[in-house]
């Protein structure tokens, strides 16, 4: 306790260079949490841009590849899949709702998206928080469109305007126009922080409609062109769909419902589940995580340098102190434990500050930066992983301390009545 007296009397006669010491530890430790919160809320809401969906059904491809455009829209199926086959799915016992969607078109950049009402009401994300609406309403007209949040802040859309939807999924549709056949905008979703944000939904009959006449896949001339009044009349059902999100009434059915889709012989169709997608994809785009925790360890280890340089720095000035201590009696291993006790005191104070910096910091901005980078920073005390952590960054510093704490211990009685020139 005597040591520890010492360390602390110490501490508070060099109170300035204690403080900035502190103060270096503090911010390394809070640039270290918050990468860490960064790392984990990347990771967390990239798993989690789909949740409540059990299994994604598509054309015959990759994991990977249906995830990328069935979920964040990036590439393009290698086949449509019928409806009948959803149909045939959709009977089965073990399914409990059904979502199709249709891909292909675009607006403006953004990806437009065919779905059901439905959508609205099962597509869920980070933890199953459902789609909720900034202002309007879900589509009910044929011409009807959604807009994600993005989409309506980045082009200045409100409700009740007017957009046209472009074929292909180009920026520049050279033309491939459905401009003759233009939407209402009925809804503005609120922010989610995925790729729903950056999509504009239609209805899959509003997709029928848009490409009635483009059955080359080119469009029709001006005099065969059919007004959007016409194709009111007309029978819009799907035939063909992009893919489908599947629900399930109990999560014993998925594997036995997977195999059923993965052998289903009138077409070539598969069914992924989303979480084993995402790991496979997050193994292949991970490694930026990996760069984060290698900066957060390299910023601890700049800290620890700091605090070893100052302790060295003031030994010369303590020389005196030592001698002193040594004449009336401590030996030295009892100097060695006092520069560790400091070091220990100056870890600890470092790593408190640390976390009060950071959980400040976040009570203040964890809103904004939510809403400005869709990034899902979790508001809650250090994990027992972080937990750990902060220990070995405690006995870290305890062990950066022994360096000048063992030059301290072979300091003689001498070398500080010694007077240097």
């Amino acid at each position: 306790m005597i040591i520890f007296r010492l360390a602390w009397l110490s501490l508070l006669n060099r109170r300035l260079t204690a403080l900035l010491t502190i103060l270096s530890i503090a911010l390394s430790v809070m640039l270290f949490l918050g990468v860490e919160k960064v790392r984990h809320g990347a990771r967390s809401g990239f798993i989690n841009t789909i949740s409540g969906t059990d299994l994604i059904v598509g054309a015959r491809a990759g994991d990977v590849q249906l995830l990328l455009y069935a979920v964040f829209r990036i590439g393009n199926a290698t086949n449509n899949i019928s409806v009948k086959s959803l149909d045939d799915i959709n009977r089965r016992a073990e399914v409990e709702w059904m979502v199709p969607i249709s891909l292909g078109d675009s607006h403006r950049g953004f990806r437009v998206m065919g779905t059901s009402s439905d959508y609205f009401t099962h597509y869920k994300y980070r933890r199953n928080i459902p789609l909720a609406f900034e202002d309007g309403v879900p589509f009910d007209d044929l011409f009807d469109a959604v807009v994600g949040s993005d989409v309506a802040a980045e082009l200045g859309y409100s409700i009740n305007g007017s957009i046209n939807v472009a074929h292909g999924t180009g920026n520049v549709s050279f033309g491939a126009s459905h401009d003759d056949k233009p939407f209402r905008i009925s809804g503005i979703l609120k922010r989610t922080g995925t790729p729903v944000d950056r999509t504009v939904h239609i209805s899959l009959e509003a997709i029928e409609a848009i490409h009635v006449g483009w059955q080359s896949g080119t469009a029709p001339r001006a005099e065969d062109s059919i007004s959007a009044d016409a194709v009111r009349d007309m029978d819009l059902t799907p035939k063909v769909v992009t893919a489908a999100y599947v629900g399930l009434k109990s999560k014993i059915g998925i594997f036995s419902l997977q195999r059923y889709i993965n052998n289903y012989r009138q077409e070539p169709i598969t069914a992924i589940l989303p979480g084993v997608a995402f790991a496979q994809l997050w193994a292949i785009i991970g490694n930026a995580e990996k760069a984060l925790m290698i900066i957060s360890i390299m910023v601890i280890f700049t800290a620890f340098l700091g605090m070893i340089i100052s302790i060295l720095g003031t030994l010369n000035e303590r020389r005196r102190e030592m001698a002193i201590l040594r004449a009336i009696g401590a030996r030295p291993v009892q100097i060695f434990g006092l520069f560790v006790a400091e070091s220990a005191a100056l870890a600890i104070c470092g790593v408190v500050t640390g976390i009060a910096l950071l959980y400040g910091l976040l009570a203040v901005t964890w809103a904004s930066i939510e809403k400005a980078t869709g990034l899902y920073l979790q508001f809650s005390a250090p994990g027992q992983q972080e937990y750990i952590y902060l220990l070995i960054i405690i006995i870290g510093g305890i062990v950066a301390g022994s360096i000048p704490a063992l030059r301290a211990y072979k300091m003689s009685v001498s070398d500080g009545l010694t007077v240097r020139t």
